[in-house]
């Protein structure tokens, strides 16, 4: 415990400096990942890829294609045209930044953190001297480096398109993360200048448009914890008021939610990415300003979501037309378009609803995003990336922008480079606490130091999940403390494959879960899904959870045309696919009947190790039987492109 104190003041002094009485904020805190130290063999090794080899990966491609020389060229340091092709390609540079200051925290590199100065110094010479900073605008703007954006030649004026807005965005969510990281205020005082001048151009009498691409919103109320400043808070929801204000600007339409205004809208529409970024801002801003509306609202959009239009994996956004999201129960497999982002931005809302009101179900889906549809966005050597995370792959549909498997890059790469600043972030969201209460949401390896009741204590989390579900957490701590343990239940523990009924289990559980503590087994009760343990906990007690685990097998709504007659498997936490590499090529003539004989072996040499799925099924239309074997989703087309599936015929 001896970083204790420090670990815990520093958070408590950011917090603080963000908060004012005049408004509210979240009751649930997550333990900050300052405090909380991964020992975990399935989430460590993929945090650890992306700081040893992805950040750096995606520097030198950042280098490489001009994002660095775009500032360099706007501030009159060198001449040149715009390179890149997308007006948004100054918010890659800005997520690695992001990600290499979460990675910061828990690796400590001076070398890295040097490396993040020198990007700094560059992405301020870009800056005009006003704050302005979208590199492409001030490089040309008569021309806009896709065919898609307005051609205004004005600030602002073309900001439907022209991610101005989302530019200044992805730049505050980087620099408070920078800053938290380090103390170090060069990139924050960047944000801080392009901050006032969105404050000094937008509002009543002035700019009257929303952005186009959702991100500013939370991105200013992360400057206005840091600041104090009420007036980045007021900007946030003024620009999610002017959304369906036909009188302020000519609307967007649903592709960017600006349609209605965002207190009436009841369904997830229109661009996914666009969607959950809004939501997750929407949540913020309901919260802080008290405001019932916009609660409500984005809780039914949120049941809208998990009821009609969520795939089993997590993923979001069922058309590559716009990137968006279909009708009710439109979730096809082979043309899904599940982008990588979409699972980000569902993951990080998500987290906003759990802190607003300690209901498991949040968890529940930022689980299933996780070890899935999220994950499977990057290759297991940290270098290739899904863009599209489809449940059905042929081996000729070239699904992934042009791609049949993982690509080193794209055009458009804002799905890399999302992964780079998310997959850092992941100890934060292991637990939280309230009062005396704490909450253990995701299981994972892992020590941490905590204060619950103005106690210090540690604990220690050890388990082989998702593979096992066997948890033992430790406590230590210097004096007896009372407080409450709330375990998170999975759904998938519970027989609930998500909130709602989109899915059900074919096969029910019939294993209890058991909580023991020191050995004896304890009582417990439920509370919004999650098993409370009340009591005085001494140095050295120890919990164990156990969640039974079986092979289960899912099948969809019957309104999901997609899915009729299919089923999925599951173990844990983990959404199972059978790839042609591992059955012969022969996906078509698999079939998974609900009582296939079928058990789960360990197997440590294939996909940096993993439990597969193997057993013997009937074929299809023909005779005989035919030994099929089911790898995790996250794992598939790591070994070149090939057929791939989800959802198997039931008969």
């Amino acid at each position: 415990m001896k970083k204790i104190i420090l670990l815990l003041i520093i958070p408590l002094l950011i917090q603080s400096c963000g908060k004012h009485q005049k408004y509210k904020d979240y009751p649930i805190s997550m333990v900050d990942i300052k405090n909380v130290e991964l020992t975990d063999s399935f989430w460590l090794p993929k945090i650890k890829t992306v700081q040893n080899t992805t950040i750096k990966y995606g520097l030198e491609k950042c280098v490489n294609e001009g994002r660095l020389d775009n500032f360099l060229i706007a501030g009159k340091k060198e001449k040149g045209k715009v390179h890149g092709k997308m007006p948004f390609d100054d918010t890659d540079v800005y997520k690695i930044i992001e990600g290499a200051s979460y990675s910061l925290i828990s690796a400590p590199s001076k070398a890295l953190e040097d490396y993040l100065d020198s990007v700094i110094a560059i992405i301020k010479i870009g800056q005009e001297p006003d704050g302005y900073l979208t590199t492409w605008f001030s490089i040309d703007p008569e021309n806009p480096p896709a065919p898609w954006v307005n051609k205004t030649g004005k600030r602002w004026t073309g900001i439907n398109s022209s991610h101005e807005l989302y530019n200044s965005g992805h730049m505050f969510h980087a620099a408070v993360a920078h800053y938290i990281a380090t103390g170090k205020r060069n990139f924050l005082n960047i944000a801080i200048k392009n901050a006032d001048l969105l404050v000094k151009s937008f509002g009543p009498g002035k700019l009257t448009m929303p952005p186009g691409h959702q991100i500013v919103e939370t991105g200013l109320v992360k400057l206005y914890r840091i600041t104090n400043n009420e007036k980045y808070l007021n900007l946030a929801k003024y620009f999610l008021d002017l959304r369906g204000d036909s009188t302020t600007h000519k609307l967007y339409g649903e592709y960017s939610q600006d349609y209605l205004p965002v207190t009436q809208q009841r369904e997830i529409v229109g661009h996914a990415v666009r969607a959950v970024y809004m939501y997750a801002g929407m949540t913020d801003v309901g919260t802080m300003y008290n405001d019932s509306s916009y609660l409500y609202a984005v809780k039914s959009i949120w049941k809208n979501m998990v009821d009609k239009k969520m795939y089993i994996t997590g993923g979001i956004g069922a058309k590559h037309d716009g990137e968006s999201l279909g009708k009710d129960y439109e979730l096809p497999n082979l043309t899904a378009y599940a982008e990588t982002c979409a699972s980000i931005g569902d993951v990080l809302w998500n987290v906003r609803l759990f802190e607003l009101s300690g209901d498991s179900k949040y968890f529940d889906i930022i689980e299933r995003t996780m070890y899935n549809g999220l994950i499977s966005g990057i290759s297991l050597d940290g270098k290739k990336f899904f863009y599209v995370n489809p449940l059905e792959a042929d081996g000729k549909f070239a699904f992934n922008q042009g791609a049949k498997t993982r690509e080193p890059w794209f055009d458009c790469s804002c799905c890399p480079t999302n992964l780079i600043r998310f997959i850092p972030s992941i100890p934060g969201v292991v637990y939280a606490t309230r009062n005396d209460s704490l909450y253990v949401n995701l299981y994972a390896s892992n020590k941490a130091e905590l204060n619950i009741n103005n106690t210090a204590l540690d604990i220690e989390q050890q388990t082989d999940y998702p593979w096992k579900g066997k948890v033992q957490l430790s406590v230590h701590t210097e004096k007896s403390v009372p407080f409450t343990v709330k375990f998170r239940i999975p759904g998938w523990a519970k027989d609930q494959v998500m909130p709602g009924n989109l899915y059900n289990y074919i096969n029910q559980m019939d294993t209890p879960i058991k909580i023991k503590v020191n050995g004896k087994e304890t009582d417990y009760y439920n509370s919004k899904g999650y098993a409370c343990i009340d009591r005085t906990w001494n140095n050295n007690d120890l919990v164990e959870l156990t969640l039974p685990m079986k092979i289960r097998h899912i099948a969809a709504d019957k309104m999901v045309r997609a899915d009729s007659n299919m089923a999925a498997l599951e173990y844990g936490p983990l959404v199972y696919c059978f790839e042609g590499v591992d059955n012969s090529f022969l996906l078509d003539k698999i079939s998974l009947p609900d009582n296939a004989n079928l058990k789960v072996e360990r197997n440590e040499n294939l996909l940096g190790g993993i439990n597969e799925i193997i057993g013997e099924v009937p074929a299809r239309n023909s005779k005989g039987n035919l030994k099929i074997k089911a790898i995790p989703y996250y794992a598939w087309s790591n070994r070149g492109a090939g057929p791939m599936k989800v959802w198997l015929p039931r008969k």
